[in-house]
């Protein structure tokens, strides 16, 4: 079995104010997960999952997958917008960070068998188990 990638990143939360301001985010990938799900925890405990094919969709055009929108921002940025019933939280990424953690898990899974028939995975948001939010009709990320 592979072992999880995980790399410690820096997104821009960007508000309806003049200022923007940086959070540590921790992007996760499991080559044993299914559905080639990449995760995104955020620094209040949640962990989005979804598809890893809309992170790399979004590299190159707007895309929109239930809860979770993302679009390229000029030829260095990506935006990631995530909607909950909490509201709506848009990062900002530096599109090189993404790249770099997107080879890494494509060279994880390069010797793996294809994935024939398998479907896209629908977005989740679920907190991570130190922090227990329940949220209404959120799937759980499974870690």
């Amino acid at each position: 079995m592979s072992p999880v990638i995980e790399e410690h990143a820096r997104a821009r939360l960007i508000t309806d104010g003049p200022l923007t301001r940086p959070v540590p985010v921790e992007l996760r990938y499991d080559p044993a997960d299914e559905r080639r799900t990449v995760h995104i925890g955020l620094p209040d405990g949640t962990d989005w999952a979804f598809g890893r094919d809309l992170l790399e969709r979004g590299l190159l055009a707007p895309i929109e997958r239930g809860d979770v929108r993302v679009w390229p921002c000029g030829r260095t940025q990506l935006i990631v917008e995530l909607h909950s019933t909490d509201g709506v939280e848009v990062f900002q990424f530096e599109i090189r960070t993404l790249v770099r953690f997107l080879a890494r898990t494509r060279a994880q899974t390069a010797a793996a068998p294809p994935d024939a028939g398998r479907k896209p995975h629908p977005s989740s948001r679920a907190p991570r188990p130190e922090a227990v939010r329940p949220e209404r009709g959120a799937q759980p990320a499974h870690r």
